[in-house]
């Protein structure tokens, strides 16, 4: 047996008796832009698969500062209880400024972090599409097989996350703050469209009358909708993350979901669908990674990006430029 099938067989071995340091170097190593390390990571997750599917997968968005991951803790402190296993995937904004990544959450839920139970990863998002950090859903499925039960996806909450989130779990929850308005919060009307449920945080002290109001907006605003799906019209509800006031109605609500998805052959259907497109979402991702190495093309990229900055060439033409040279190449 040769060593990298050794070392496969000892990382599988590993994670699945729930190695909490297995599990972290494996998803470093799916997350790892060395080829090597990259096909190493790709390598134990195959094994892995016929292990994975049997967790509840939940999405969690909300605009900064509605709490989230005061939130994220009171759910996984109130799963733990009552004898889940939690892991929570955190995707990090990466600064574009500095290319660094906060990797926070582990401060932000000092005491779900200490538990033996919870697993907590922040990644960096890396700068991309939805700040869904590139290999959220590899993660998920290590921890899957690792024997999570429930795994949390937390995103940064801007632009095209709620999307991205969405197409890899089988609930998913925007959380809002008191004292909304028309303007639903400045949260795009598509992240509302997307939700399966609308959850208003911060619902304690003189923020009460606030959140129910913010509540009622709310259910207004839905009943302009249509439900993303025809088994299930999305719940709006208010709870106190700090004072852990809600959460028990919010768990409710996942396992109503997801009894109601099952039973109408939906969440099947859902997961398929999801598998197909992140299949999709790999192959173009290679596409484009093959597509800048080929040294036909490398050697005229940055002299077309100059030539369209300086209008001297069409985007289109540029385009049709580097097709061509990959195509001859």
């Amino acid at each position: 047996m040769s060593e990298a099938a050794v070392s496969v067989r000892e990382y599988r071995d590993a994670i699945t008796r729930g190695d909490r340091r297995a599990i972290a170097r494996t998803i470093t190593l799916l997350e790892s832009t060395r080829p090597d390390q990259a096909e190493l990571g790709q390598a134990i997750l195959e094994d892995l698969v016929p292990r994975t599917g049997g967790a509840a997968r939940v999405g969690i968005t909300g605009p900064p500062g509605v709490g989230k991951s005061t939130f994220i803790e009171a759910l996984g402190i109130f799963l733990l209880e009552r004898g889940h296993r939690v892991a929570v995937l955190a995707v990090d904004p990466t600064s574009p400024v500095t290319g660094g990544s906060i990797l926070g959450d582990k401060t932000r839920m000092a005491r779900l972090a200490q538990e033996e139970r919870a697993f907590i990863r922040p990644s960096p998002s890396g700068g991309s599409l939805g700040g869904v950090a590139n290999r959220t859903r590899e993660a998920m499925l290590v921890c899957e097989a690792a024997g999570y039960d429930i795994v949390l996806v937390e995103t940064v909450g801007i632009g095209q996350s709620e999307v991205a989130v969405r197409a890899m779990v089988d609930f998913f929850l925007v959380l809002l703050q008191p004292g909304a308005g028309d303007d639903l919060q400045g949260i795009k009307k598509g992240a509302v469209e997307l939700a399966d449920a609308l959850v208003v945080n911060k619902a304690d002290g003189a923020n009460l009358d606030a959140a129910e109001r913010t509540r009622l907006d709310h259910v207004q605003a839905l009943g302009l909708l249509r439900p993303l799906s025809p088994h299930w019209t999305p719940a709006v509800l208010v709870v106190s993350s700090l004072e852990a006031r809600g959460i028990d109605t919010v768990w409710a609500t996942i396992l109503e979901h997801g009894a109601i998805l099952e039973a109408s052959g939906e969440r099947a259907s859902r997961r398929a669908a999801q598998a197909r497109e992140w299949m999709w979402s790999l192959v173009e991702e290679g596409l484009r990674r093959r597509f800048r190495s080929e040294p036909a093309v490398a050697g005229r990229i940055d002299e077309l990006e100059r030539d369209v900055e300086a209008l001297k060439t069409t985007p289109a033409a540029a385009a049709r430029a580097l097709l061509d040279a990959f195509k001859h190449s």
